[in-house]
């Protein structure tokens, strides 16, 4: 799957929307931990990264935790530990995914090298991974495999070229300017339409094309953007001439676009249109056509998101030169192309969106960004050999257990809502009713019998076939019942999810070990660690975004007028809390996390940080008999691995993309954010007014 193949728009709502394209849809299996065809071997754990348990021996004494918990809990370590070389952030996190990328490597390697029956899991993974590997084959071939992909953009003649190179486009799983693709339906969340979504632009967000202190990057983009050009093959003065015309149809589309913060609303997510009237909407382009394409039928209306967007976008399928929409459409052709070519145009690429925009020395190891194809073309497939090495039954077991006490946590603080009105709270209860946790994989897998991966074809071809096939398996869903069990992520991701449309939390296997969760370990790291993080999932169902969503998933009002007016002058008081923080200084003046982009995030962390909290404090009993370990007791240790799940280092120049684009705070703060408003902090570490650590009057943000 090149880039422009399996493209994954975000709907605003923290929820991954594939809007890939697609032809059929492969059934799913019953799913257990293992394969029918699991190559035969043990996981070598000396190879593998040492996993990152709290340890008090990190501690940094220098450091008041009443001043900084992140401080006191991670500075030693942060000091230790600079960021690596082909990393932009280092930290727990990035730790626990080398671990699982190793793990993965293992798997891999071992299916490369076996006679794997025609067809199976193994030998699809096996082969795909070895052709990522053959740097010789694929410096030997160069650019070849993208000639008739260019030679389609060569042949375009006008707007009309444009419109039927994109829509051939869609239908081969390629998609350029624009994402479209399956997501449940705001309004009717039992069932699933088609989402146009904008996009198009290769800078971090639109102010990158327009603000001033962007215009070093800019230049540095066209530059990238020539260099690129010429490895694709285009004469080098050409290539000058194109790639500012690349600069200039982004920058068009940039002005129409939304800002990160507009995105985050789900007003600007959906916005249902007949065919009809979509096909009035961009006269130059045809939706009617776009489907047909896609193999979809039956469809009388889809969600044209974002109005503005793709009313610019039909005015620039007459209005630009067909030579400018040739340039840039070549530009994201080679650039989407990349990783399954030559080093030379991996490594220009990396230039600039890895070392130029974010700071990164070197690019990870070959075998680690084959890795990520491979889980991007067939991730449950791996995944399922995955779990059945490192994932155990009863870790599944235990943190259901888990899971129902935390919910059984949350229900009893939205009953004691103080200022939350009985009929609301009775709305809140039923969707609270309606949660659907998915702990370590899915209960039934995806099959890939229909995948072919072919050794004698090039890897970049394979790729292509495998971003055809997830297209085919994307776009079936359009006009069905949305499926319930199937999973977003797999389950070597280190990471957890909420999506309000089907209201899941899902917690992948990967991120079920230490410092998160470990079945040996004292309950308060548990409950500050993955306890933290479930309760922080449950809690984005009432964050600011999935407060608009009700039992059902349906994109709906549940409060009343004063529940919610109350509601967002508590969250107003979070938003003034972020904003305050410096998260960066440089030539250019304070940088600032934006408090509105980062709200939802904020919210879920200190509502499950709390929630989390009384899991804990449930569990132990009236009776509890506190062993105080190594020194400190439950509580303390609760607050301090929390700590410890957000310990990361971050080069400058990663820092200040995120701040504009990532609804995430830094680490840093969100470690000290959340437990800086509970009086249970506090009390636990013997904490006073007027310790940094200690907010108070109306600078403390309660919510739940």
């Amino acid at each position: 799957m090149t880039l422009n193949t399996l493209k994954h728009v975000t709907l605003a709502l923290s929820i991954a929307a594939a809007l890939g394209a697609c032809k059929k849809q492969e059934d799913a299996t019953t799913a257990t931990p293992a394969t029918d065809a699991a190559p035969a071997l043990t996981i070598d754990e000396s190879k593998l990264p040492k996993l990152p348990a709290f340890n008090v021996g990190d501690l940094d004494a220098a450091t008041p935790v009443c001043s900084d918990l992140n401080g006191y809990v991670n500075g030693k370590w942060l000091a230790a530990n600079p960021v690596p070389a082909d990393k932009t952030t280092w930290g727990n996190f990035n730790i626990l995914r080398d671990r699982s990328l190793a793990v993965q490597q293992q798997i891999a390697e071992a299916a490369s090298k076996a006679k794997n029956p025609a067809g199976s899991n193994e030998q699809k993974i096996g082969d795909f991974y070895r052709l990522g590997m053959d740097e010789t084959r694929l410096d030997a071939d160069g650019a070849a495999p993208l000639k008739p992909l260019l030679a389609r953009i060569d042949a375009i003649k006008d707007g009309a070229g444009v419109s039927d190179f994109l829509i051939s486009s869609f239908g081969k799983g390629d998609q350029y300017v624009f994402g479209f693709g399956p997501g449940e339906d705001f309004k009717d969340a039992k069932n699933v339409i088609a989402y146009a979504q904008e996009g198009g632009l290769s800078l971090p967000e639109r102010a990158y094309y327009l603000e001033p202190q962007y215009e070093d990057i800019r230049g540095k983009f066209v530059a990238h953007v020539e260099r690129m050009l010429v490895l694709g093959g285009v004469d080098a003065a050409a290539a000058k001439t194109q790639a500012a015309a690349v600069l200039a149809v982004e920058t068009q589309l940039a002005k129409a676009s939304l800002t990160p913060i507009e995105a985050r609303d789900p007003k600007n997510q959906y916005n249902f249109v007949s065919l009809a009237d979509a096909e009035k909407a961009t006269p130059h382009f045809s939706w009617t056509k776009l489907l047909a394409a896609e193999g979809v039928s039956g469809v009388t209306g889809f969600s044209l998101s974002q109005p503005k967007f793709f009313a610019e976008f039909d005015k620039m399928l007459t209005g630009v030169p067909a030579t400018d929409w040739q340039a840039y459409l070549r530009y994201h052709a080679i650039l989407g192309g990349a990783p399954f070519l030559s080093n030379a145009m991996t490594e220009e690429r990396f230039g600039f969106y890895g070392q130029t925009l974010n700071g990164q020395e070197k690019q990870e190891d070959r075998w680690k960004r084959v890795l990520g194809a491979v889980n991007g073309t067939m991730g449950e497939a791996l995944g399922q050999i995955y779990v059945k090495q490192v994932f155990p039954e009863e870790a599944k077991a235990q943190m259901k257990a888990l899971v129902d006490n935390l919910r059984e946590a949350l229900k009893a603080r939205l009953e004691n809502l103080e200022w939350m009105s009985a009929e609301t709270k009775a709305k809140a209860i039923e969707k609270w009713n309606t949660f659907d946790p998915k702990i370590g994989y899915p209960d039934k897998w995806r099959d890939f019998s229909g995948l072919t991966i072919n050794p004698a074809d090039s890897y970049y071809a394979n790729a292509e076939a495998a971003g055809a096939f997830e297209n085919a398996f994307q776009m079936a869903k359009i006009g069905k019942p949305a499926d319930r069990t199937e999973w977003g992520m797999s389950p070597q991701t280190v990471n957890a999810y909420y999506n309000p449309l089907k209201n899941e939390i899902v917690f992948p296997a990967a991120i079920l070990q230490p410092p998160f969760f470990d079945p040996k370990a004292d309950p308060a790291l548990n409950y500050g660690g993955i306890g933290a993080v479930i309760g922080h999932e449950m809690l984005h169902g009432f964050d600011d975004q999935g407060s608009q969503f009700d039992a059902s998933g349906n994109n709906a009002n549940w409060w009343s007028d004063a529940d919610m007016k109350n509601f967002q002058a508590r969250t107003g008081k979070l938003v003034q809390q972020f904003d305050d923080y410096v998260a960066l200084k440089d030539d250019k003046g304070e940088h600032h996390v934006k408090g509105q982009l980062t709200l939802g995030e904020n919210i879920a962390d200190l509502g499950g940080i709390t929630v989390a909290y009384d899991a804990m404090k449930r569990a132990q009993g009236a009776n509890y008999a506190d062993p105080k370990t190594d020194g400190f007791t439950q509580d303390q240790r609760f607050f301090l691995n929390f700590g410890t799940i957000w310990r990361a280092n971050i080069r400058p120049q990663a820092l200040m993309v995120r701040l504009n684009t990532d609804p995430h705070s830094p680490a840093m703060f969100r470690a000290n954010g959340a437990p800086s408003n509970l009086d249970t902090f506090a009390t636990a570490f013997s904490c006073k007014a007027g310790d940094a650590m200690v907010r108070a009057g109306d600078k403390k943000v309660v919510i739940w």
